[in-house]
């Protein structure tokens, strides 16, 4: 199968596996595309954001012929950048670490707050916020994902940004890199954001578990900024080691 990135708007990362950076919070958006599914992972920042994104991808898609859409949806952890454009992608199966469900359903003045506090526009945010989709998967472990002609595996890696992080494992075809979308366990574009949800004691722990399921070779993908390698994401557990004084 062969996917045309070129002049699309995403990124490449491989045949199967593109990003898109997203406008003001820099957050990352990923595609993965099967024979018969495609997964995206996280939303978006608000409605808009998330329908922009499920337009963009499944124009994407449209060349591959058949009745071509986003199938499924893998939510990283729950702040607003990365979920308030859920409700944008009706129809498709929802995934996320045990408990965001919990966050979404009872979080929500919090996310608006969080959200209008970092210039999200208050009747976007709460528009979002009335339209959440919570998740009907739960993975408390890790989940695998069959799209048809690779097998995605989710894995709850956290606690650590927030306490229900989820990052998303895509194996490479013959000469194709893996890769991993970190969600905001891993920053490039800055120093990673530990908010009151943040668990920092368990961070450095979270990145050890994401590099075992990663390996030395993956394209580490983060929630912000430019892709990474397995020495960026080792380099970083140690700076929040120090940084939250914990091994």
């Amino acid at each position: 199968m062969t996917v045309l990135w070129e002049g699309s708007g995403w990124e490449e990362l491989s045949a199967r596996v593109g990003r898109a950076r997203l406008p003001v919070w820099d957050c990352t958006a990923g595609l993965v595309v099967g024979d018969d599914a495609a997964l995206l992972v996280d939303a978006g920042s608000s409605l808009a954001e998330g329908a922009r994104l499920r337009g963009a991808a499944e124009r994407l898609l449209e060349p591959l012929g058949g009745d071509r859409r986003v199938t499924h949806l893998a939510l990283t952890h729950p702040h607003f950048d990365h979920v308030f454009g859920a409700a944008a992608f009706a129809g498709a199966e929802v995934f996320g670490a045990v408990g965001v469900d919990g966050v979404l359903a009872h979080g929500r003045a919090e996310l608006i707050a969080d959200a209008v506090r970092n210039g999200l526009d208050p009747a976007r945010a709460t528009e979002a916020a009335d339209a959440l989709v919570r998740p009907r998967h739960l993975v408390s472990g890790e989940w695998t994902l069959d799209l048809g002609g690779v097998q995605v595996l989710l894995a709850n890696v956290g606690p650590g940004h927030t306490a229900h992080d989820l990052v998303v494992f895509v194996p490479g075809d013959p000469g194709e890199p893996e890769v991993v979308f970190c969600g905001d366990l891993v920053e490039e574009s800055g120093e990673p954001q530990a908010g009151p949800d943040a668990i920092p004691s368990h961070w450095p722990a979270a990145l050890d578990r994401l590099l075992e399921v990663g390996g030395e070779n993956a394209v580490y993908v983060p929630g912000h900024g430019a892709v990474v390698d397995a020495g960026f994401v080792r380099a970083q557990r140690d700076e929040l080691a120090a940084r939250f004084a914990v091994s």
